[in-house]
């Protein structure tokens, strides 16, 4: 019988650990980054008072736990270095509050003074920000239902302000509030989502919170792929054939902060995390290089019947494509980073999505585009047509993410709904076969830039050649020129 392969266990007493942060939205991000840094740190006999108490909203979040908790809150993190696969269990995790409607748990252990931060990943369309306006929504039916029932949310914003509420109260000074998502300005975006629903209700209070409250921006960095059979065969090669949420992962990470953390942090410093008050400038070149990168090779792959992203990448016409768009309409309009090359980074980047142990796929980048476009693709194409500068590539991966919402590939493959509105989009999409235009009068996407005449063009064509050429020979005609 052939013997397991070693795991890496916890290096300190788990037992010694008190919660200091509570963190709603146990993904596999979460699980692979911020947990992991945490302990390393404990490792080292550090941090530890700053465990984690998982948290989450929705009814899934329920399935998470009960998974977790079965296993002593410990996660499987297994690294897929091309060089060979290592797993890890992280203990910095030493509970996960019970997930209610009314989210009451959560809101009593947020209110707890041990609680110094609350931090979340709740995925870049969790915001409630109008995409077209880049300000918080406050007619989405959740806000409209905790602004007027703030002591029973729904929300973790909602929930949030319960706790703050409570703390405020009883004289217990505010916990800090830390985005782990990727959003330009992260911190900024949960401040006004925070901010904004409690003046739904109470002016002054939102006042309160607005000035007492740290919510520092930060940049975060590494790819997980979901967890699917491929990922629980590798856990069991390790031995935890019984874990049904492990999480794989490359080796790169990253972690930028603001060091705004007025009731104290973790010495995050320690195991490579970066603070400064650059963080808008680290942020804006991984979503616009990254994130960007990501939603270009994405819909080209999708149309194409390619499976996962490392096989993207070897197709000579998509990573054509993102060499590119990356050199010619997006690293040109990146702002200066300091101490980093831009396109040092970018070859970092390329690199990453080409690892073959990740076996990220296609379908997952496809994911979401009616959240991801707004924040990935359209502010570079923005910058691109106030420069003058090229704008096809970029007209391309709309048209390319347009025609992939018809719902079938190039071969006639039926593709499965990706996208939280696909329900909208797949009618605009088929509507856009005869007039490009309808697809980029979408305000809350597009806004203004929608209504650009060269845009406009070089959108109708790129759409106009995907359907009539199919996408193969439209990017080999980009390509060539």
């Amino acid at each position: 019988m052939k013997s397991a392969l070693p795991v890496t266990l916890p290096g300190y007493d788990r037992a010694s650990l008190t919660p200091g942060i509570v963190h709603i939205g146990l993904g596999n991000f979460h699980r692979a980054h911020m947990a992991v840094y945490l302990d390393d740190l404990m490792s080292m006999g550090l941090a530890q008072d700053w465990a984690i108490l998982g948290a989450g909203v929705r009814a899934p979040d329920a399935q998470m736990r009960d998974a977790l908790i079965a296993q002593d809150c410990l996660s499987t993190i297994i690294e897929l270095d091309p060089k060979g696969r290592t797993a890890r269990r992280v203990g910095a995790m030493t509970g996960f509050i019970e997930v209610q409607p009314d989210n009451a748990a959560l809101i009593k252990a947020m209110a707890d003074p041990a609680i110094r931060i609350v931090s979340l990943t709740v995925t870049e369309g969790g915001y409630f920000i109008n995409a077209a306006t880049g300000q918080f929504d406050p007619e989405a039916a959740d806000i409209r239902h905790d602004a007027t029932h703030p002591s029973a949310p729904k929300t973790a914003f909602g929930a949030i302000l319960a706790a703050l509420r409570a703390r405020k109260s009883s004289g217990t000074p505010p916990f800090t509030v830390l985005s782990c998502d990727n959003l330009p300005g992260n911190g900024h975006v949960t401040q006004s989502a925070i901010v904004g629903l409690a003046r739904l209700s109470d002016a002054g209070f939102a006042d309160w919170v607005q000035a007492n409250v740290a919510f520092p921006n930060g940049m975060v960095d590494r790819i997980t792929p979901a967890t699917g059979p491929r990922e629980r065969a590798m856990a069991a090669e390790f031995g935890l054939a019984d874990d049904p949420v492990p999480v794989t992962c490359e080796p790169f990470r990253q972690w930028v902060l603001e060091d705004h953390f007025p009731l104290g942090r973790p010495p995050l410093e320690k195991v490579g995390v970066t603070f400064t008050a650059d963080v808008h400038a680290y942020e804006a070149m991984k979503i616009r290089i990254l994130n960007g990168g990501h939603a270009t090779i994405a819909y080209p792959g999708g149309l194409l019947d390619v499976d996962y992203v490392h096989e993207a990448m070897a197709n000579p016409l998509i990573s054509g494509l993102l060499d590119k768009v990356e050199r010619e309409e997006i690293i040109p309009y990146v702002a200066p980073v300091p101490d980093t090359d831009l396109n040092a980074y970018y070859d970092l980047i390329r690199d990453r999505f080409s690892n073959p142990q990740i076996a990220d796929t296609e379908r997952r980048l496809c994911f979401d585009g009616s959240n991801r476009q707004p924040k990935f693709i359209i502010p570079s194409l923005r910058d691109a047509l106030e420069a003058g500068g090229k704008i096809h590539g970029l007209a391309l991966v709309s048209a390319l993410w347009c025609r992939y919402c018809a719902g079938v590939t190039d071969s006639g493959a039926v593709i499965a709904p990706n996208d939280p509105d696909w329900a909208s989009l797949q009618p605009l999409s088929l509507a856009a076969k005869s007039d490009p235009s309808v697809w980029i009068s979408q305000k809350a996407i597009y806004g203004e830039t929608g209504q650009n005449p060269r845009f406009a063009a070089a959108f109708a064509a790129a759409l106009n050649a995907l359907w009539a050429d199919g996408t193969a020979k439209t990017l080999q005609r980009y390509l060539g020129g």
